[in-house]
Protein backbone atom coordinates (compact mmCIF):
# COMPACT_ATOMS: atom_id res chain seq x y z
CA UNK A 1 0.00 0.00 0.00
CA UNK A 2 1.50 3.07 -0.83
CA UNK A 3 1.81 5.76 1.66
CA UNK A 4 -0.56 8.28 0.15
CA UNK A 5 -2.70 5.65 0.14
CA UNK A 6 -2.30 4.72 4.24
CA UNK A 7 -1.92 8.99 5.12
CA UNK A 8 -5.34 9.32 3.39
CA UNK A 9 -6.83 5.92 5.51
CA UNK A 10 -5.13 7.18 8.10
CA UNK A 11 -6.91 10.70 7.94
CA UNK A 12 -10.14 9.63 7.34
CA UNK A 13 -9.66 7.54 10.33
CA UNK A 14 -8.57 10.06 12.32
CA UNK A 15 -11.73 12.37 10.87
CA UNK A 16 -14.03 9.53 11.93
CA UNK A 17 -12.33 9.39 15.65
CA UNK A 18 -13.03 13.49 16.12
CA UNK A 19 -16.34 13.47 14.88
CA UNK A 20 -17.32 10.37 17.31
CA UNK A 21 -15.63 12.22 20.21
CA UNK A 22 -17.24 15.12 19.07
CA UNK A 23 -20.60 13.55 18.89
CA UNK A 24 -19.94 11.87 22.32
CA UNK A 25 -18.78 15.19 23.50
CA UNK A 26 -21.98 17.12 22.41
CA UNK A 27 -24.04 13.86 23.51
CA UNK A 28 -22.49 14.29 27.27
CA UNK A 29 -23.07 18.00 27.44
CA UNK A 30 -26.70 17.23 26.42
CA UNK A 31 -27.08 14.62 29.17
CA UNK A 32 -25.37 17.02 31.59
CA UNK A 33 -27.79 20.09 30.54
CA UNK A 34 -30.66 17.75 30.48
CA UNK A 35 -29.60 16.41 34.18
CA UNK A 36 -29.46 19.93 34.90
CA UNK A 37 -32.25 21.10 33.82
CA UNK A 38 -34.31 18.06 35.23
CA UNK A 39 -32.49 19.14 38.51
CA UNK A 40 -34.02 22.61 38.66
CA UNK A 41 -37.52 20.80 38.04
CA UNK A 42 -36.93 18.57 40.75
CA UNK A 43 -35.85 20.81 43.40
CA UNK A 44 -39.03 23.31 41.45
CA UNK A 45 -40.06 26.13 43.71
CA UNK A 46 -38.10 24.57 46.51
CA UNK A 47 -35.10 26.25 44.62
CA UNK A 48 -34.89 29.60 46.51
CA UNK A 49 -36.52 30.95 50.02
CA UNK A 50 -39.13 33.43 50.22
CA UNK A 51 -38.02 36.82 51.66
CA UNK A 52 -38.02 35.79 55.10
CA UNK A 53 -39.25 39.05 56.63
CA UNK A 54 -42.59 38.65 54.26
CA UNK A 55 -45.42 39.51 56.44
CA UNK A 56 -47.85 37.50 54.83
CA UNK A 57 -48.44 34.56 52.38
CA UNK A 58 -51.91 35.22 49.97
CA UNK A 59 -53.89 32.14 49.77
CA UNK A 60 -55.74 34.01 47.24
CA UNK A 61 -55.20 35.76 44.19
CA UNK A 62 -57.03 36.48 40.74
CA UNK A 63 -53.77 37.07 37.92
CA UNK A 64 -56.95 37.97 35.81
CA UNK A 65 -60.51 39.40 35.61
CA UNK A 66 -64.03 38.02 34.41
CA UNK A 67 -62.31 39.00 30.55
CA UNK A 68 -59.07 37.16 30.88
CA UNK A 69 -57.24 40.31 30.97
CA UNK A 70 -54.78 41.27 34.61
CA UNK A 71 -51.25 40.72 35.29
CA UNK A 72 -48.48 39.29 33.73
CA UNK A 73 -46.44 36.89 36.55
CA UNK A 74 -43.40 39.09 36.52
CA UNK A 75 -45.76 42.42 36.89
CA UNK A 76 -47.12 40.89 40.08
CA UNK A 77 -43.89 39.69 41.79
CA UNK A 78 -42.44 42.74 41.53
CA UNK A 79 -45.93 43.92 43.10
CA UNK A 80 -45.62 41.37 45.63
CA UNK A 81 -42.26 42.94 46.67
CA UNK A 82 -40.89 41.97 49.97
CA UNK A 83 -44.36 41.94 51.48
CA UNK A 84 -45.88 39.07 50.12
CA UNK A 85 -43.89 36.02 50.31
CA UNK A 86 -46.25 32.91 48.96
CA UNK A 87 -49.23 33.11 46.76
CA UNK A 88 -51.65 31.14 45.58
CA UNK A 89 -52.65 32.61 41.93
CA UNK A 90 -55.65 31.64 39.69
CA UNK A 91 -57.72 33.36 36.68
CA UNK A 92 -60.85 33.22 37.14
CA UNK A 93 -63.06 30.10 35.57
CA UNK A 94 -65.81 32.39 34.50
CA UNK A 95 -65.92 34.75 31.16
CA UNK A 96 -68.07 37.35 30.90
CA UNK A 97 -69.77 37.56 27.80
CA UNK A 98 -70.35 40.46 25.71
CA UNK A 99 -73.63 40.74 24.57
CA UNK A 100 -74.30 43.69 21.53
CA UNK A 101 -77.80 43.05 22.37
CA UNK A 102 -77.56 43.87 26.50
CA UNK A 103 -74.96 46.72 26.09
CA UNK A 104 -74.27 47.63 22.60
CA UNK A 105 -70.72 49.60 22.36
CA UNK A 106 -69.87 49.06 26.36
CA UNK A 107 -67.54 45.92 26.55
CA UNK A 108 -68.42 45.01 30.30
CA UNK A 109 -65.51 43.69 32.31
CA UNK A 110 -67.37 43.03 35.80
CA UNK A 111 -70.24 40.63 36.05
CA UNK A 112 -72.06 43.49 37.26
CA UNK A 113 -71.95 45.38 34.31
CA UNK A 114 -74.47 43.41 32.01
CA UNK A 115 -77.57 40.83 32.44
CA UNK A 116 -75.37 38.70 30.08
CA UNK A 117 -74.49 35.18 30.95
CA UNK A 118 -71.35 33.97 32.41
CA UNK A 119 -69.76 30.86 30.82
CA UNK A 120 -66.62 28.63 32.04
CA UNK A 121 -63.20 29.15 30.01
CA UNK A 122 -60.70 26.86 30.63
CA UNK A 123 -58.06 28.05 29.13
CA UNK A 124 -57.49 30.02 32.01
CA UNK A 125 -55.34 26.61 33.30
CA UNK A 126 -53.12 26.95 30.26
CA UNK A 127 -52.21 30.79 30.46
CA UNK A 128 -51.37 30.32 34.07
CA UNK A 129 -48.86 27.45 33.29
CA UNK A 130 -47.15 29.06 30.64
CA UNK A 131 -46.66 32.09 32.35
CA UNK A 132 -45.41 30.27 35.84
CA UNK A 133 -43.26 28.01 33.20
CA UNK A 134 -41.30 31.09 32.01
CA UNK A 135 -40.55 31.92 35.15
CA UNK A 136 -37.03 31.23 37.16
CA UNK A 137 -36.97 28.75 39.92
CA UNK A 138 -36.67 31.18 42.27
CA UNK A 139 -39.32 33.62 41.15
CA UNK A 140 -41.44 29.76 40.88
CA UNK A 141 -40.84 29.38 44.74
CA UNK A 142 -42.95 32.38 45.33
CA UNK A 143 -46.24 31.34 43.46
CA UNK A 144 -48.47 28.45 43.91
CA UNK A 145 -50.84 27.91 40.74
CA UNK A 146 -54.38 26.75 41.11
CA UNK A 147 -56.37 24.95 38.40
CA UNK A 148 -59.76 26.69 38.37
CA UNK A 149 -61.02 26.74 34.57
CA UNK A 150 -63.65 23.79 34.93
CA UNK A 151 -67.31 23.36 35.52
CA UNK A 152 -68.17 21.75 38.94
CA UNK A 153 -71.40 20.67 37.57
CA UNK A 154 -69.47 18.92 34.50
CA UNK A 155 -69.06 14.96 35.14
CA UNK A 156 -66.24 15.27 33.16
CA UNK A 157 -64.73 18.28 35.51
CA UNK A 158 -62.24 15.82 37.35
CA UNK A 159 -61.31 14.92 33.59
CA UNK A 160 -60.20 18.31 32.54
CA UNK A 161 -58.06 18.54 36.50
CA UNK A 162 -56.58 15.17 35.05
CA UNK A 163 -55.20 16.65 32.22
CA UNK A 164 -54.41 20.19 33.22
CA UNK A 165 -51.68 18.08 35.62
CA UNK A 166 -50.37 15.79 33.25
CA UNK A 167 -50.01 18.63 30.13
CA UNK A 168 -48.30 20.47 32.48
CA UNK A 169 -46.51 18.60 35.35
CA UNK A 170 -44.45 20.44 37.90
CA UNK A 171 -46.77 23.16 38.11
CA UNK A 172 -49.87 23.02 40.12
CA UNK A 173 -50.94 22.75 44.47
CA UNK A 174 -54.39 22.97 44.35
CA UNK A 175 -57.89 23.69 42.45
CA UNK A 176 -59.75 26.91 43.02
CA UNK A 177 -61.30 29.50 44.17
CA UNK A 178 -64.28 27.52 41.68
CA UNK A 179 -67.52 28.72 42.68
CA UNK A 180 -70.86 26.95 43.95
CA UNK A 181 -73.24 29.59 45.30
CA UNK A 182 -72.50 32.93 45.08
CA UNK A 183 -74.36 35.70 45.00
CA UNK A 184 -75.31 37.08 41.83
CA UNK A 185 -73.01 35.26 39.79
CA UNK A 186 -74.12 31.54 39.82
CA UNK A 187 -77.47 32.66 38.41
CA UNK A 188 -75.85 34.01 35.68
CA UNK A 189 -73.53 30.78 34.72
CA UNK A 190 -74.82 29.30 31.08
CA UNK A 191 -75.98 25.75 31.50
CA UNK A 192 -76.75 23.38 34.56
CA UNK A 193 -76.50 25.48 37.34
CA UNK A 194 -73.55 24.07 39.88
CA UNK A 195 -74.86 22.46 43.49
CA UNK A 196 -73.35 21.28 46.64
CA UNK A 197 -75.51 18.08 45.66
CA UNK A 198 -74.22 17.40 42.37
CA UNK A 199 -72.06 14.21 41.85
CA UNK A 200 -69.90 16.02 39.33
CA UNK A 201 -68.16 18.07 42.27
CA UNK A 202 -67.70 14.84 44.17
CA UNK A 203 -65.33 13.42 41.14
CA UNK A 204 -63.55 17.04 41.64
CA UNK A 205 -63.32 16.28 45.40
CA UNK A 206 -62.10 12.78 45.04
CA UNK A 207 -59.67 13.21 42.27
CA UNK A 208 -58.33 16.12 44.50
CA UNK A 209 -57.82 13.74 47.92
CA UNK A 210 -56.37 11.53 45.46
CA UNK A 211 -53.35 13.61 43.39
CA UNK A 212 -53.30 15.88 47.05
CA UNK A 213 -54.33 18.94 45.65
CA UNK A 214 -55.60 21.79 48.21
CA UNK A 215 -59.82 22.26 47.34
CA UNK A 216 -60.12 26.41 47.42
CA UNK A 217 -64.33 26.25 47.43
CA UNK A 218 -66.29 29.04 47.39
CA UNK A 219 -70.14 28.73 48.48
CA UNK A 220 -72.04 31.36 50.11
CA UNK A 221 -73.28 30.24 53.77
CA UNK A 222 -76.91 31.94 52.74
CA UNK A 223 -78.65 33.30 50.25
CA UNK A 224 -78.68 37.28 49.42
CA UNK A 225 -81.86 38.78 51.71
CA UNK A 226 -82.88 35.75 53.36
CA UNK A 227 -86.60 35.84 55.43
CA UNK A 228 -86.34 36.02 59.25
CA UNK A 229 -85.43 32.34 60.87
CA UNK A 230 -84.89 31.12 57.26
CA UNK A 231 -82.79 28.00 57.64
CA UNK A 232 -79.65 28.31 55.75
CA UNK A 233 -79.86 25.32 53.36
CA UNK A 234 -76.04 25.89 52.14
CA UNK A 235 -74.36 25.07 54.77
CA UNK A 236 -76.02 21.59 55.82
CA UNK A 237 -75.28 20.97 52.15
CA UNK A 238 -71.93 21.93 52.85
CA UNK A 239 -71.39 20.05 56.09
CA UNK A 240 -72.48 16.88 54.52
CA UNK A 241 -70.37 17.80 51.24
CA UNK A 242 -67.49 17.83 53.76
CA UNK A 243 -68.34 14.38 55.66
CA UNK A 244 -68.29 12.61 52.47
CA UNK A 245 -64.92 13.68 51.35
CA UNK A 246 -62.47 13.59 54.93
CA UNK A 247 -59.40 13.27 53.17
CA UNK A 248 -59.48 16.23 51.33
CA UNK A 249 -57.90 18.95 52.32
CA UNK A 250 -60.93 21.78 51.74
CA UNK A 251 -60.44 26.52 52.48
CA UNK A 252 -63.50 27.71 52.68
CA UNK A 253 -63.38 31.03 51.00
CA UNK A 254 -64.29 33.81 52.94
CA UNK A 255 -65.95 31.51 55.46
CA UNK A 256 -69.07 31.71 53.45
CA UNK A 257 -69.46 35.92 53.45
CA UNK A 258 -69.65 37.93 50.72
CA UNK A 259 -71.11 42.01 49.32
CA UNK A 260 -74.49 41.12 50.45
CA UNK A 261 -74.51 37.79 52.22
CA UNK A 262 -73.87 39.09 55.81
CA UNK A 263 -73.31 36.53 59.24
CA UNK A 264 -75.88 34.42 59.87
CA UNK A 265 -77.33 34.06 63.27
CA UNK A 266 -74.40 32.71 65.74
CA UNK A 267 -71.77 32.74 62.67
CA UNK A 268 -69.40 32.64 65.14
CA UNK A 269 -70.36 29.69 66.88
CA UNK A 270 -71.79 27.76 63.88
CA UNK A 271 -67.82 28.05 63.26
CA UNK A 272 -66.50 26.95 66.14
CA UNK A 273 -68.63 23.78 66.36
CA UNK A 274 -67.50 22.84 62.98
CA UNK A 275 -63.96 23.15 63.56
CA UNK A 276 -64.17 21.54 66.80
CA UNK A 277 -66.18 18.61 64.68
CA UNK A 278 -63.40 15.80 64.74
CA UNK A 279 -64.99 14.65 61.16
CA UNK A 280 -64.38 18.05 59.74
CA UNK A 281 -60.90 17.89 60.73
CA UNK A 282 -59.54 18.58 56.88
CA UNK A 283 -61.78 21.57 56.80
CA UNK A 284 -60.09 25.27 56.86
CA UNK A 285 -61.34 28.78 56.65
CA UNK A 286 -59.86 31.65 54.56
CA UNK A 287 -60.22 35.30 55.85
CA UNK A 288 -60.18 36.96 52.43
CA UNK A 289 -61.76 39.65 50.39
CA UNK A 290 -62.79 43.47 51.62
CA UNK A 291 -66.16 42.46 51.55
CA UNK A 292 -65.52 40.34 54.61
CA UNK A 293 -63.05 42.34 55.85
CA UNK A 294 -66.16 45.01 56.38
CA UNK A 295 -67.64 42.84 58.81
CA UNK A 296 -64.73 41.96 60.75
CA UNK A 297 -63.24 44.86 62.20
CA UNK A 298 -66.98 46.38 61.82
CA UNK A 299 -66.56 46.97 66.14
CA UNK A 300 -64.07 46.10 68.70
CA UNK A 301 -66.65 42.92 69.71
CA UNK A 302 -66.52 41.54 66.01
CA UNK A 303 -62.90 41.88 65.94
CA UNK A 304 -62.71 40.55 69.65
CA UNK A 305 -65.09 37.80 68.54
CA UNK A 306 -62.98 36.77 65.45
CA UNK A 307 -59.76 36.43 67.24
CA UNK A 308 -60.83 34.12 70.12
CA UNK A 309 -62.61 31.78 67.19
CA UNK A 310 -59.07 31.80 65.68
CA UNK A 311 -56.90 31.66 68.65
CA UNK A 312 -59.42 28.74 69.38
CA UNK A 313 -58.61 27.09 66.00
CA UNK A 314 -55.11 28.36 65.46
CA UNK A 315 -53.88 25.53 63.05
CA UNK A 316 -57.59 26.36 60.80
CA UNK A 317 -57.46 29.81 59.03
CA UNK A 318 -55.60 31.48 56.07
CA UNK A 319 -55.11 35.19 55.66
CA UNK A 320 -55.54 36.22 51.68
CA UNK A 321 -56.50 39.39 49.98
CA UNK A 322 -58.98 38.10 46.93
CA UNK A 323 -57.08 40.96 44.94
CA UNK A 324 -57.90 40.85 41.23
CA UNK A 325 -55.21 42.09 39.36
CA UNK A 326 -54.18 45.24 41.18
CA UNK A 327 -52.17 48.05 39.70
CA UNK A 328 -49.71 48.73 42.10
CA UNK A 329 -48.63 47.25 45.94
CA UNK A 330 -50.63 49.94 47.28
CA UNK A 331 -53.98 48.53 45.57
CA UNK A 332 -52.74 44.88 46.94
CA UNK A 333 -52.10 45.73 50.04
CA UNK A 334 -55.51 47.26 51.11
CA UNK A 335 -57.13 43.93 52.47
CA UNK A 336 -54.02 42.72 54.22
CA UNK A 337 -54.39 46.79 56.11
CA UNK A 338 -57.47 46.58 56.46
CA UNK A 339 -57.62 43.46 58.56
CA UNK A 340 -54.47 44.93 60.61
CA UNK A 341 -56.62 45.28 63.79
CA UNK A 342 -57.46 41.52 63.72
CA UNK A 343 -53.64 40.83 63.31
CA UNK A 344 -53.10 43.36 66.72
CA UNK A 345 -55.70 41.17 68.30
CA UNK A 346 -54.38 37.71 67.99
CA UNK A 347 -51.45 36.43 70.07
CA UNK A 348 -48.12 36.58 68.06
CA UNK A 349 -47.99 32.95 67.35
CA UNK A 350 -51.49 32.74 66.30
CA UNK A 351 -51.19 35.77 64.16
CA UNK A 352 -48.31 34.01 62.62
CA UNK A 353 -49.85 31.03 61.72
CA UNK A 354 -53.10 32.72 60.31
CA UNK A 355 -50.61 34.84 57.92
CA UNK A 356 -47.89 32.89 56.99
CA UNK A 357 -47.36 29.28 59.02
CA UNK A 358 -50.58 27.50 58.07
CA UNK A 359 -50.43 28.49 54.62
CA UNK A 360 -46.59 27.03 54.59
CA UNK A 361 -48.06 23.67 56.18
CA UNK A 362 -50.37 23.00 53.82
CA UNK A 363 -48.94 24.07 50.13
CA UNK A 364 -46.02 22.53 50.83
CA UNK A 365 -47.46 19.06 51.49
CA UNK A 366 -49.63 19.61 48.92
CA UNK A 367 -46.46 20.44 46.39
CA UNK A 368 -44.63 16.83 47.33
CA UNK A 369 -48.05 14.67 47.26
CA UNK A 370 -49.22 16.24 43.58
CA UNK A 371 -45.60 15.76 42.08
CA UNK A 372 -45.60 12.11 43.37
CA UNK A 373 -48.93 12.33 41.83
CA UNK A 374 -47.57 13.18 38.16
CA UNK A 375 -44.41 11.01 38.90
CA UNK A 376 -46.58 7.77 38.77
CA UNK A 377 -49.39 9.24 35.91
CA UNK A 378 -46.65 10.77 33.47
CA UNK A 379 -47.73 10.02 29.75
CA UNK A 380 -46.08 7.41 28.18
CA UNK A 381 -42.80 8.67 26.45
CA UNK A 382 -42.98 12.05 28.45
CA UNK A 383 -39.59 11.62 29.98
CA UNK A 384 -40.84 12.11 33.66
Amino acid sequence: MSSNRMTHRNGRRLTARVAVGTCLAALAAMVGLSAARNTDQAAGPQAQPVPPNAAFHDVHFHLTNYVQEGLDLRTFLKIMGDKAGRVAVFGIPLQQQWSYGNTGTFAPTYYLQTDAPLYYYSFTDAAIAMAYRSLTPAEQARLDPMITGFNPADMYAADHIKRVLTTFPGVFSGIGEFTIHKEFVSSKVAGETASLLNPALDRVLDLAAEVGLVALLHTDINMPFPKPGQDPYPMEQLRELLMRHPNTTVIWAHGGLGRIVRPVEDQIGLLDRALSNPALKHLHVDLSWDEVAKYIVSSPAAIKATADLVTRHPDRFLFGTDEVAPADQQKYLKVYEMYAPLFAALPPDVSAKLRKGNYERLFDEARRKVRAWERTHAPAGSGQ
